[in-house]
This record gives C-alpha cells, structure tokens and sequence, in this order.
C-alpha cells in the first residue's frame, strides 16, 4: 500500500521557515516604469556601438589579443603533472591571467601604433594643405 502523504515531512519543515526580512531602501521606479521609452533614447547607441564592433579595426584587436593571449598560455605551459590537485588549479590560474595581461598589452601596443598613424598622416595633410 502507499502511504499516505502529510505535510509534516522534514525536508517541508524547514522549507516552510523564511529568514526574517531586514528593512530596505525603497524600490524607486526606473525609466522605463515612468514612461520613458529608453528603446528610443538608445537606439542610435546601440547602432554606433554595433557598427563599431563591425569595423576592422575591433577585428584586428581582438585576432592581435588572442594570439597574444594563446601565445602566453603556450609559453607558461599545461601539463597533467602537479604535486597535488590543488597545485595544478592555482597554476592554471596563474596562466589564465598572464594571458589576459598579454592580451591587454598587445590591444595596448596595437591601439599605440595605430594612433602613431593616424597623426603622422594627420600633421603630413596639414603640411599639403598648408603649400
């Protein structure tokens, strides 16, 4: 036969209990439950920021920030021997992050020179207009 369900189980009990609530701020209302469309405020925004990611220059970064990345990741390099568990976790880390700081320094470098560019060809069409 099966038994009969009550609500009285052990696992309900301590499901039926809730912390005690501590007083908050007040919840205000944002843009959107005002009125405001914020769609339309950030419409041109989201265009700008999608042609932005579009364009050759993020492209170029992010292939330039990945080998950089992928080249640090292979020069600290991965291997299953480890003293223990935990010594191969904080190894990986370590890896982890000197590939994002590769990674950042070369959009640096990049970034850098692609200014350097931009204002030397800047200062040569100054000088042919000036002529």
């Amino acid at each position: 036969m099966a038994k009969k369900a009550t609500g009285t189980s052990k696992g309900s009990a301590k499901k039926a209990r809730a912390a005690p609530r501590k007083p908050g701020k007040a919840v205000t209302a944002t843009g959107s439950a005002r009125g405001r469309d914020s769609s339309a405020d950030d419409g041109g925004i989201s265009e700008a920021f999608i042609k932005l990611l579009q364009s050759p220059l993020v492209a170029d970064l992010l292939a330039v920030a990945a080998t950089a990345a992928l080249a640090a990741l292979a020069e600290h390099g991965f291997s299953s021997r480890g003293a223990g568990a935990n010594a191969g976790g904080r190894r990986a880390g370590r890896a982890v992050k000197e590939a994002g700081k590769a990674a950042a320094a070369a959009i640096g470098r990049r970034l850098g020179n692609e200014f350097d560019e931009i204002r030397a060809a800047s200062k040569s069409a100054k000088g042919a207009a000036a002529k």
